[in-house]
């Protein structure tokens, strides 16, 4: 209650995730998403939520659900960090994303009864995927990827349900990975019923994928280090990344394609009838930042020429029609991150870790007088 007095004190309005890869460890340890006592535990905590927070008027359920799934069970950067193991993969999808319905549908119905007033909705990143050559094997590559790694959360999110191409793709997926996925009775109802109910989605755009068709076993290769040139992903069944000529990437070997973010926008508002108001609640570059000058200022022109360039497809989205009201850079400071420890600097602030001062970066000067340009034009 404190925090959030404080952040209305000095004008900043609390977006809340409910959950943001932190599941508590007794959970984890009982399979974390996999098991359906998770699912029930994250209900009772959201609606314990709910009630006692009324000042928050924002709610987002689970962070980044696709991260999650893939980091913990596809590309094993995250615990139990689990190697192409595609049935938990869509599994834990699947289970999120019933989380994510119950949560909403409660939310709803307390409100009738209990006036809360505000709003919720889910995040989630993410990657478009194009094919690499305009081959029809790369084509079929690339929708396989977008059926995995977007379309099975948007579907079960906005439309309710999943489409029969994309259950048809998954299914694709699965039998190449002698995989499965379990459905209860209720599961399908319970999405059903939250998709219109939706007020907001929050979309976090890094980079794109380019996937070129691959037949061999899955193997993979995580860039966690900033050593430019060291990752590579190819997951059986799907496809395999590649770079492309004339696309730059970060130290981490993420593509610097702001064109993706105006195709995701475009597309997902012509794609979801229900999709509510879009937010885009991350974009940023991670990056090796130099220390700070004389003059305690940090110079990171590439961050401000990122953020430049993904804010123009934004707003160009956005004057053809799609609704996006919002858009919240990643991140206010430089912080620790679960793949990539201290080495990867997204902040508009410098801090030095082993004394704990911050210092200003020429990113947050230009980023406050893009803020103040874009009030005036409110």
């Amino acid at each position: 209650h404190e925090l959030f007095a404080c952040c209305k004190k000095y004008g900043v309005e609390p977006y809340v995730s409910l959950h943001h890869f932190d599941s508590p460890a007794a959970l984890f340890n009982q399979g974390d998403w996999l098991n359906r006592k998770t699912v029930d535990a994250y209900v009772r905590y959201a609606e314990f939520c709910f009630r006692e927070f009324r000042e928050v008027k924002n709610w987002f359920t689970i962070n980044e659900l696709i991260s999650l799934s893939h980091s913990q069970y596809i590309q094993g950067n995250f615990p139990p960090n689990h190697h192409f193991d595609v049935t938990s993969g869509i599994q834990s999808q699947h289970n999120e994303l019933v989380a994510h319905a119950r949560a909403v549908n409660l939310y709803k119905d307390l409100d009738e009864t209990e006036h809360l007033g505000g709003r919720i909705g889910m995040v989630n990143v993410l990657t478009p995927a194009y094919p690499a050559t305009d081959s029809p094997a790369d084509q079929h590559a690339a929708d396989l990827y977008n059926a995995f790694y977007t379309d099975f959360i948007m579907d079960g999110a906005f439309l309710g349900h999943y489409s029969a191409r994309t259950l048809s793709l998954i299914n694709e997926i699965l039998r190449a990975n002698n995989a499965t996925l379990t459905v209860e009775d209720s599961d399908m109802e319970e999405l059903a019923k939250a998709a219109p109910r939706n007020d907001m989605f929050g979309l976090n755009y890094y980079q794109s994928a380019f996937i070129a068709a691959y037949d061999g076993e899955s193997t993979n290769s995580f860039n966690g280090t900033g050593d430019k040139g060291t990752s590579c992903f190819k997951f059986k069944g799907v496809g395999q990344q590649v770079d492309m000529p004339g696309i730059p990437t970060t130290d981490w070997d993420w593509l610097i394609y702001p064109q993706g973010l105006y195709d995701t926008l475009k597309h997902i508002s012509a794609t979801y009838p229900n999709l509510p108001v879009i937010y885009i609640t991350e974009n940023g570059l991670g990056h090796k930042d130099p220390e700070p000058d004389a003059n305690g200022i940090v110079a990171d022109p590439e961050r401000i020429d990122f953020v430049d360039q993904h804010m123009e497809k934004v707003l160009q989205a956005r004057a053809e029609g799609v609704d996006v009201q919002g858009y919240f850079i990643w991140s206010l400071q430089d912080q620790f991150s679960w793949a990539n420890g201290y080495n990867k600097s997204y902040g508009l602030f410098y801090i030095d870790f082993d004394t704990q001062k911050r210092y200003i970066k020429q990113s947050a000067l230009w980023y406050k007088e893009l803020a103040d340009t874009m009030a005036d034009a409110q």
